[in-house]
């Protein structure tokens, strides 16, 4: 593999109300659905061997833009399926705030000992996104785009970087937001992080990372 792209999905509705989304399948808004227009033109230059997805719709639908200019199947991986919030899922960010006061303190000062009733921990995101990374890794020779969400997203690149979970809040990655890895003399070498410069024709305001 010469480049690893990861590619944050468009926007949704919870993503303009902060609330959770977790594995619950929400679409991208109509704003979203620019996002990934914009997204798959600006990655169309580019030659791309393989586009990879989670099996979300707002995933897929990125996908599905980035994969239509390059003529290319998409290939679901569930390693790639959003963080599963558990309880915390369609819940607002400030209905989390006070229902889970604690917890979310928690989760603000040390994300990587969280484990969210009825859901998933960082580090087990982490395991399954990096068997995708390394699966891929060890099939394709070009560039491969996979295409997920943030939390996995995060914690990818932390683990490329040889960071642990613990640094998970010093990584921002935007709605849209696009990183790169060049594969080089056997490692990820970041090249570009958190690029969203091609939604400048929406002329809206970016979104925090949530």
């Amino acid at each position: 593999m010469s480049e690893l792209i990861l590619a944050r999905h468009g926007e949704t509705e919870w993503n303009v109300e902060e609330v959770f989304r977790g594995q619950i399948d929400i679409e991208l808004n109509q704003n979203g659905i620019k996002q990934a227009e914009l997204l798959a033109e600006h990655l169309s230059g580019q030659a791309i061997e393989a586009v990879y997805s989670s099996p979300l719709k707002r995933a897929l639908k990125t996908a599905e833009a980035i994969a239509r200019r390059h003529k290319l199947k998409i290939e679901t991986s569930p390693g790639l399926n959003d963080c599963d919030f558990g309880q915390w899922q369609g819940l607002s960010l400030r209905e989390v705030k006070d229902k889970y006061r604690k917890l979310y303190e928690q989760w603000a000062e040390s994300p990587q000992s969280v484990q969210i009733p009825g859901g998933e921990s960082l580090g087990g995101v982490r395991e399954r996104a990096l068997k995708v990374v390394n699966g891929v890794t060890a099939k394709h020779t070009g560039a491969v785009v996979l295409v997920s969400h943030r939390v996995v997203n995060k914690v990818l690149i932390c683990a490329l970087l040889g960071l642990d979970d613990s640094h998970f809040w010093n990584i921002r990655q935007d709605v849209g937001g696009t990183t790169f890895f060049s594969y080089e003399n056997g490692r990820l070498v970041l090249t570009r992080h958190n690029d969203t410069s091609y939604l400048k024709p929406l002329k809206r305001a970016e979104l925090r990372d949530f």
